[in-house]
């Protein structure tokens, strides 16, 4: 068998040692025959209470834990392939349904894996995921906080988010200097929101870009010399609700085309 893999520090990821939380991370998927998809499962900590399924698969983009992981479970080798998620064209997953994710997801690419579901977002119906406990924070906060950003407004307009429980930094290896934290994100039954989600997008980021100025100041390149009515202009980006950009959005895209 392969030795046990190196931590891949130069990838940002933090091997978790602790079995438990192992377990209580897949226990918070839900109990059924939906397809799952791990993303960087190591040295297989998580990977052991999923391997049995059918339909589970593991991208890793370190040829050493796949190699691992292939020599310590051979029954089940194809299971494991190595792919770079943000790269990888998911439609297959999605062929015969909708998939869940799951993974101890290496801190340098987190907020790109949360970018990735949100264009998979009808596909991807559940994301189980251990983040650094500050972006965690982050994409699970309400509007007020001064956290509280362009994630948290994005993902909560699609899915039901919910912080799960901290993690110490003592369980891993090699240890992060920081806490981590498992969010669950669960798909809501937003369909398509009630306004150009293109723009929606844009609004969104162009606001808290800016966040220290009033939306009016923070959308100017959005919305050059139209004459916006929104009662939002005077506030800032953390003070706005999804369904408050939501009918930001409508009112740019209102005046927008009453300039035409």
């Amino acid at each position: 068998m392969a030795s046990p893999v190196k931590a891949k520090k130069h990838l940002g990821q933090h091997f978790l040692t602790d079995l438990n939380i192992a377990q209580k991370i897949v226990n918070s998927l839900p109990k059924d025959d939906t397809r799952i998809l791990e993303i960087g499962p190591g040295t297989g900590v998580i990977t052991q209470y999923m391997v049995e399924k059918e339909n589970f698969t593991a991208f890793d983009i370190d040829m050493e834990s796949i190699t691992f992981l292939k020599e310590k479970y051979p029954q089940h080798a194809p299971k494991f392939q190595f792919q770079d998620f943000l790269e990888a064209d998911l439609s297959p997953f999605a062929a015969d349904g909708t998939f869940y994710l799951i993974g101890n997801f290496p801190y340098n690419i987190s907020t790109q894996i949360m970018f990735k579901v949100l264009e998979n977002r009808n596909s991807i119906t559940c994301v189980v995921g251990m983040f650094q406990r500050e972006v965690a924070q982050r994409i699970a906060e309400k509007p007020g906080s001064k956290t509280y950003g362009i994630l948290s407004v994005l993902l909560q307009a699609f899915y039901k988010i919910e912080y799960l429980f901290t993690v110490s930094e003592h369980v891993f290896n090699p240890p992060p200097k920081v806490k981590s934290a498992v969010i669950r994100l669960t798909r809501n039954a937003t369909e398509r929101l009630t306004c150009d989600e293109d723009l929606f997008f844009k609004v969104v980021k162009a606001s808290f870009n800016q966040r220290r100025k009033t939306i009016r100041n923070s959308i100017k390149s959005l919305s050059g010399n139209a004459v916006i009515d929104s009662q939002f202009l005077e506030k800032r980006a953390e003070q706005l609700s999804v369904s408050d950009f939501e009918a930001l959005t409508n009112s740019i895209m209102n005046a927008i085309n009453t300039q035409k």
